[in-house]
């Protein structure tokens, strides 16, 4: 595999920089930063192509980044001095390895759909923990995909990856602008699985989520943290749900991933349940 050496802050070094901090710059290389073991690790399990390992040999590296180096097809990698390393690595304890992974195209027709699909749809998410934890919640809970809508945080800035713990790269997440591209994909969903159905959720519905069929093919939407789903989304779901709360509680509402784990959870404890 080829390797460069990179021994000061060159251009180089910047673009590895800009990748981690710029948005504009990770969609003009097309490209994302990731860091961790267990990221770099489902990253390779799942079919991700990486661009390039980044490394020191400053100091022996361990078995498991040895075997990645040696055992991942890259374009180029680069070995970096140990202060390098470390100033780029967000870590306390400097990663011994980096890495740099290539976006996938946004189409509806690469979600991989089960027989009975449960999608998951989250308009304009702003907060980059919640996107990381939802990303986890879906993967978890056995979620077909993940569609994120309008002006949105960025699916591949480095907190969100972080923040999913590895299932940033096994839940398939598409980024759609267009609200009527999302009507166009729920019209083909309805043509394609009879009884699909859109569910909106919202603290102020009157159907409690338990009260709904989720064993049909469904997509839930989840709106945006501070103001809920936009009214195209509300108007265009077949019923809008809620998470009933104590009456006494002085919460009014859910943080969104947690509700969004909530809804999750009650539609595959029904499909569990309907399967006896």
């Amino acid at each position: 595999m080829k390797t460069e050496r990179v021994y000061s802050k060159n251009a180089t070094y910047q673009r590895f920089e800009v990748l981690k901090t710029n948005r504009n710059k990770r969609y003009a290389y097309g490209e994302f930063w990731i860091e961790g073991v267990r990221n770099i690790n489902e990253a390779r399990k799942n079919g991700w192509e990486l661009s390039s390992l980044l490394f020191s040999r400053e100091k022996p590296l361990s078995r498991w980044a040895e075997d990645t180096l040696n055992g991942t097809r890259t374009r180029v990698n680069y070995e970096l001095p140990l202060s390098l390393m470390r100033d780029l690595s967000g870590k306390e304890d400097t990663s011994e390895l980096l890495a740099i992974g290539r976006m996938r195209e946004d189409r509806f027709e690469d979600l991989p759909l089960s027989s009975t699909p449960l999608l998951a749809l989250f308009d304009r998410p702003s907060n980059r923990g919640n996107l990381g934890t939802l990303l986890r919640s879906c993967d978890a809970l056995g979620v077909d995909g993940l569609i994120l809508t309008g002006h949105a945080v960025d699916l591949y800035d480095p907190e969100v990856i972080v923040a999913s713990m590895g299932s940033f790269f096994r839940v398939h997440t598409i980024r759609i602008a267009e609200n009527q591209s999302v009507f166009a994909f729920i019209a083909a969903m309805r043509q394609k699985y009879p009884g699909f159905q859109a569910v909106g959720t919202s603290a102020h519905a009157q159907s409690p989520i338990f009260t709904l069929d989720l064993t049909r093919p469904t997509l839930l939407m989840i709106g945006n943290e501070t103001e809920g789903l936009c009214r195209a989304f509300k108007e265009g779901c077949d019923q809008m749900a809620a998470i009933p709360m104590s009456p006494a509680s002085a919460a009014t509402s859910f943080n969104v991933s947690c509700a969004a784990t909530v809804m999750f959870y009650e539609a595959i404890r029904q499909r569990l349940a309907a399967r006896g």
